[in-house]
């Protein structure tokens, strides 16, 4: 007895649109990849901006604690030479 195999007529078409979901799904999995790398890379770029303003907000306190102190002492000298 020989078995036939009988293919039906809309597996062909099935098979297409495997391919062509095959072909979605590689290039969907490659723009997240790309999309994964880009957010990787913003990140870094966060961080990166975010220690730069931490450093000059420092350095900003710095010059403002500083000009406090001169302040201060342009007032006492002020005061010293108003009294001679």
């Amino acid at each position: 007895m020989t078995y036939k195999w009988r293919s039906r007529p809309d597996i062909g078409q099935l098979e297409q649109e495997i391919d062509a979901l095959k072909t979605v799904v590689i290039r969907l999995r490659r723009e997240l990849q790309n999309k994964q790398g880009a957010n990787g890379r913003l990140k870094l770029l966060v961080r990166q901006l975010t220690q730069t303003i931490d450093d000059l907000v420092g350095k900003l306190e710095q010059s403002q604690a500083q000009i406090r102190r001169l302040d201060a002492e342009n007032d006492h000298l002020a005061a010293l030479f108003r009294q001679s």
